[in-house]
């Protein structure tokens, strides 16, 4: 295979397996070895065994972290303080995509950034949705309800209250009946805990401001 060649196959896609590229061509002897050629000329970028994406100039999409971490881990979802960074429920920026899902726990340091990978049950496996990102690009991505409690189930005293309040939740943008429900559903009493202390920051919020608004 020709480098022309295969950015015709893959010029919009933000990045693609080796198995992306035999589909329906049949075998290709030589292929890996030329893949790794055109990385090691940076022509691309390897991202994991079989996965890779096109390197600037080249690449028509700049691949969204959210969706290079999917396919980094199929299965998993964005959860934690990346997903309530991008659902604007905390203040800072987040540089590191975490995501929880069935694969064993690990770090992986890309071309396209740092990954980390947490391991949660299956029960835990809920309050995730499809989402559109940017570019025609999609990824599972946790609610914000659910990444503060991937989050507090992660961290060793994730239900203590100051450590709550040091994340400076944006409680507008949690719903403390879908974060009652989900706290619930795991049947996680550290997790009922946490979303009991911040059902009632949200509550006394909402009587502050009721008391500020001018009759």
């Amino acid at each position: 295979m020709k480098f022309a060649e295969l950015l015709e196959i893959v010029a919009d896609e933000p990045v693609f397996e080796t198995g992306f590229l035999r589909s329906g061509r049949g075998r290709e002897p030589g292929l890996e070895a030329q893949l790794s050629r055109w990385c090691a000329t940076g022509k691309l970028l390897r991202l994991r065994r079989g996965l890779f994406a096109l390197a600037p100039p080249y690449r028509k999409v700049i691949p969204h972290p959210f969706l290079v971490a999917n396919r980094l881990a199929p299965g998993s979802y964005v959860s934690g303080l990346s997903a309530l960074a991008f659902a604007n429920a905390i203040p800072e920026y987040v540089p590191e995509v975490t995501s929880c899902g069935a694969a064993r726990p690990q770090i992986r340091e890309t071309p396209l950034g740092r990954f980390s990978f947490r391991y949660v049950k299956p029960a835990f496996r809920t309050g995730y949705r499809f989402m559109r990102l940017i570019d025609g690009q999609s990824a599972f991505v946790a609610r914000p309800e659910k990444a503060f409690l991937d989050l507090a189930h992660l961290q060793s005293g994730g239900d203590a209250p100051a450590w709550i309040e040091e994340l400076r939740l944006n409680l507008e943008e949690l719903s403390p009946a879908r974060l009652r429900a989900e706290a619930t559903a795991s049947g996680s009493p550290k997790l009922a805990r946490a979303a009991a202390h911040v059902i009632r920051r949200a509550g006394e919020a909402a009587s502050i401001d009721e008391s500020l608004r001018v009759p």
